[in-house]
């Protein structure tokens, strides 16, 4: 099912991404699926590890560090201002979630 955000539109059936201006975000593999799994999940809060199961599966070994490394390319490359990130929000001591409403 597409997830559309104010500002992005996530599409797994073609597996692109756009943003309001209506230009393609271009993803990586992971980096998509995790973007996906995030927005198809508005709100929830995951923990890094299942973050990892989710996305990667249960056959990789968990690697916070490289979970770490995919939060923040995906942010360079979806949020306005990735320092201050409006989509993909650290829930500190837990792990990740999408945020369901939008900063102005």
């Amino acid at each position: 099912m597409q997830q559309n955000t104010n500002e992005l539109s996530v599409n797994p059936f073609n597996r692109i991404v756009v943003d309001r201006n209506g230009q393609q975000i271009h993803l990586t593999a992971k980096e998509f699926d995790l973007l996906y799994f995030l927005s198809s999940h508005k709100g929830q809060v995951f923990t890094k590890e299942q973050l990892y199961e989710n996305v990667w599966g249960y056959d990789h070994i968990f690697d916070a560090s490289n979970l770490s490394s995919f939060i923040r390319k995906l942010r360079l490359k979806i949020e306005p201002v990735p320092d201050k990130p409006r989509y993909i929000i650290t829930v500190w001591g837990v792990g990740y979630k999408f945020n369901e409403q939008e900063k102005p």
